[in-house]
């Protein structure tokens, strides 16, 4: 079970660092992650919408139906909280890269 774990906290490691150079399918795959619970993640559609929007802001097609569908399933408050997420994903992510 340990070995499970620490190949799914590579995992999630290495898409975080692949979306934080800007790679939109690193941020779908995130989203996928979160709003399924694969790879061992905890169900959280505030965070697959964030995802989701990111790798859409990317030219990611596909997340951008993803977005919309579980946007169904979401509060007004929870979508405003995830587009606050992403907002601040990027703003983290482009004073690191300056």
């Amino acid at each position: 079970m340990g070995q499970v774990l620490k190949s799914v906290d590579a995992l999630l490691e290495s898409r975080l660092a692949q979306a934080a150079n800007g790679n939109p399918r690193a941020c779908f795959d995130l989203g996928i992650a979160y709003s399924t619970g694969a790879a061992g993640v905890e169900v959280d559609l505030v965070a697959a919408h964030k995802w989701f929007n990111l790798a859409a802001l990317g030219g990611h097609a596909e997340a951008q139906a993803c977005r919309a569908e579980i946007s169904e399933d979401m509060t007004a408050r929870e979508i405003a909280e995830a587009q606050r997420q992403a907002r601040a994903w990027l703003q983290l992510t482009i004073r690191q890269a300056a």
